[in-house]
């Protein structure tokens, strides 16, 4: 079990390969905390109430766990980026018996938050210290049910897994009736957002973008959810319960994302870029 944590906790840093991480306690929560690394937020986690997702877009992804199997099935998850390891312990705690594999490049973080923020022993969660795309090649073919990409460098997607050849082997490793999901961020004309839903709807048979509102009018940077699928997603209880969150965020699909897309040619290794780097003070 976790260990018990009190309000009074002083905020860590530590050095890790991604830059100075920072774990800071939540002042409301005892056992709460936020982990920042190069000093952007990356997670946020409750180790009294795993179930608990703080960020919104921690959120959306909970939601897309939520209804990619009927409630309390087990799920084959393949988690791209391991951060704190939120979704993972959400994943745990709301289906118990899941199997999920982790790949986390930066060992020095995965240690920081496997000693300060350690999470139950009897969770079958599996951490790889590899690349992101090298830890999904060899992920079984068929295996996951669901596979979910939240990485970043020095706060940006790295460009290797922002391609039509990466989404093919996402594609490889789902099962059939498999989600994707991908936590990205943009802001202005969100060119970037763009070139990845193209790149999602080559791939996919269904493909949905939500964000906030004024992320996805371009009014200010942010975090976009990015969830493709070789099979129907659950639209309208997706777009409900994202509509109604605390924070509450805007689903396209359809017609209406093809528009989005504006004409952007699809990602391929040769002409992938990285995420544009967010607007400096973003984060204070």
């Amino acid at each position: 079990m976790a260990r018990q944590r009190h309000s009074t906790a002083a905020s860590r840093t530590v050095p890790v390969g991604g830059g100075l991480a920072e774990l800071r306690p939540d002042r409301e929560r005892p056992q709460s905390w936020t982990l920042l690394v190069g000093g952007a937020p990356q997670s946020h986690v409750d180790l009294a109430d795993p179930a608990r997702l703080d960020f919104a877009y921690q959120r959306r992804l909970g939601h897309v766990v939520d209804l990619a199997a009927p409630p309390g099935r087990p799920l084959r998850v393949v988690h791209l980026g391991g951060g704190a390891l939120t979704l993972a312990r959400y994943t745990a705690h709301t289906r118990p018996r899941s199997t999920q594999q982790v790949v986390e490049i930066d060992t020095a973080l995965t240690e920081l938050v496997r000693t300060e923020l350690p999470w139950d022993r009897t969770w079958r969660i599996k951490v790889r210290g590899a690349d992101a795309r090298e830890g999904l090649a060899k992920v079984p073919d068929g295996w996951a049910d669901l596979v979910i990409a939240d990485v970043f460098a020095a706060a940006r997607t790295p460009a290797h897994l922002t391609s039509a050849e990466f989404l093919a082997d996402v594609l490889r490793a789902l099962d059939p009736a498999g989600i994707y999901a991908a936590n990205l961020t943009d802001g202005g004309p969100l060119a970037f957002v763009r070139g990845q839903v193209a790149t999602a709807r080559a791939a996919f048979t269904d493909t949905a973008l939500a964000a906030d509102p004024a992320v996805l009018r371009g009014r200010r940077f942010g975090n976009l959810l990015l969830v493709a699928a070789a099979r129907p997603l659950p639209l309208a209880e997706l777009t409900r319960r994202i509509a109604t969150d605390p924070h509450p965020g805007r689903l396209e699909h359809g017609p209406a994302l093809a528009d989005f897309t504006a004409g952007a040619p699809v990602v391929t290794d040769a002409t992938a870029d990285s995420s544009p780097p967010p607007p400096a003070h973003v984060f204070d």
